[in-house]
């Protein structure tokens, strides 16, 4: 069976073996091809005669899917399958696979290491003392900005999860009350520091927002002009979900005024980030290139999970289809 990598850099980019996919199939890995829906030529050129194809961000649109009549299954590099039109791989009995569960731990770690961030600026007092702001001052010690502790602060996680739920411990562990927000409450794990509430009162009670939701149309753009106008002046919001989840007009515009207090994003509405992207300017906001997924430990476990995913769909068991 003949099957291709679309863009399989980001997973492998030289730390990993490809050697247990290999072994199952004639594979052919390539390590980008397009992230863009304008032209997918070459996308439809490099897969024409494979059977299945593995893809991270490369688009697999009806059209592609069309010209494709050979293909029978389309594994995702990735959660998110947005990238796929999953009806049209349904209308043409095409199985699409995702990777659930491989990324918990290290997305909540990078979370915790995005809000210690704004409390703490680490880098950026790293920075200055090695520019020599440390040595020439004339005080024993010094802060660019104001330091924040956390303890009996408030933080409203988005989104109760795997994921959330991971850093909800670890924010507990710190001292913080966890304000869970989720469409399927689990009301078994409130306790003295877990409550779930309304996203109305998430909004106006939290000092801290932790998104870690799925992008839906009811979640598009959730944090936006109205729902920042209701939340405490200084709040802190984090993001490293889905970029689409904010509207970032509106959050540049609440930093600029310095309504919210400081903002901590691994992902924004378009990846690559472009150029004038208001937040590149916005202040006290801290951007990482979508990197939260990036240990080598997590995506070791993509891997491996990819490769179980096509193994059981050859051995007619199909596990984590996503368009069933």
């Amino acid at each position: 069976m003949k099957a291709v990598v679309l863009d399989g850099y980001t997973l492998n980019p030289g730390d990993l073996s490809w050697e247990p996919l290999e072994k199952l199939m004639d594979v052919t890995i390539y390590d980008r091809t397009t992230y863009s829906k304008e032209d997918l030529s070459l996308v439809i050129e490099r897969a024409q005669d494979a059977e299945v194809i593995f893809t991270n961000k490369t688009p697999i649109t009806k059209e592609v899917i069309e010209a494709l009549p050979k293909l029978k299954y389309i594994g995702m590099l990735s959660t998110g399958y947005d990238v796929v039109d999953v009806s049209a791989a349904k209308d043409n009995n095409i199985v699409v696979t995702n990777i659930p569960t491989y990324g918990t731990s290290s997305v909540a770690q990078m979370a915790t290491a995005l809000l210690l961030e704004m409390c703490h600026h680490v880098g950026e007092h790293n920075h200055s003392v090695k520019q020599g702001e440390w040595s020439r001052n004339k005080d024993w010690c010094y802060w660019k900005h104001p330091l924040v502790e956390l303890e009996g602060k408030k933080i409203g996680i988005v989104g109760y999860g795997r994921i959330g739920r991971a850093f909800g411990e670890v924010v507990q562990s710190l001292g913080m009350q966890v304000l869970a927000y989720d469409k399927y409450p689990d009301k078994s794990l409130e306790s003295d520091t877990l409550a779930y509430k309304s996203w109305e009162e998430v909004v106006s009670e939290a000092d801290v927002i932790s998104l870690h939701t799925p992008l839906f149309d009811e979640t598009y753009q959730m944090i936006n002009k109205q729902s920042i106008e209701k939340m405490k002046k200084g709040v802190m919001i984090i993001n490293t979900s889905r970029g689409p989840l904010i509207n970032e007009e509106d959050l540049a515009a609440a930093l600029n005024e310095g309504k919210v207090g400081g903002a901590a994003l691994d992902v924004v509405s378009k990846e690559p980030i472009e150029e004038n992207n208001p937040l590149l300017t916005a202040p006290n906001c801290i951007i990482t290139p979508h990197i939260s997924w990036g240990t080598k430990e997590a995506r070791e476990r993509l891997l491996n999970i990819s490769v179980e995913n096509v193994k059981s769909f050859l051995e007619s068991q199909t596990q984590n289809v996503v368009n069933s």
